[in-house]
């Protein structure tokens, strides 16, 4: 097995290029989930409008509505697109204790042979 070599920069570089897209990933993440409530709420006046006259069969109809239905997709797109750019940062940054546990060690074989 031949060891590939882990560039640190190349590592700290990635981190620094993909921020910005984790940052929006979030506050798209964080939109959404507040979205959510507003959806709710004008889909439970609807319902209402509609005849529903509980607090219970509005919230079921608004539960059940198109447009809830189409946001909580939105909703997992979201999310998805926040993981995979915080799980490639997190690869970044264990490459980066990869690289130094490999230098600590290399240090250490170098006083050894000494």
């Amino acid at each position: 097995m031949t060891e590939k070599l882990i560039d640190p920069q190349a590592a700290v570089d990635f981190m620094i290029a993909k921020s910005k897209a984790y940052a929006i990933a979030e506050g798209n993440k964080t939109y959404m989930e507040e979205l959510r409530k507003t959806i709710k709420a004008e889909q439970m006046i609807e319902a209402e409008e509609m005849g529903h006259k509980t607090a219970a069969m509005q919230e079921r109809e608004a539960y059940a509505s198109g447009r809830y239905r189409e946001h909580l997709i939105a909703l997992r797109q979201a999310v998805e697109a926040r993981e995979e750019l915080r799980w490639m940062l997190i690869a970044a940054q264990a490459r980066i204790e990869v690289w130094r546990s490999q230098e600590a060690s290399n240090r250490a074989e170098g006083k050894a042979t000494i």
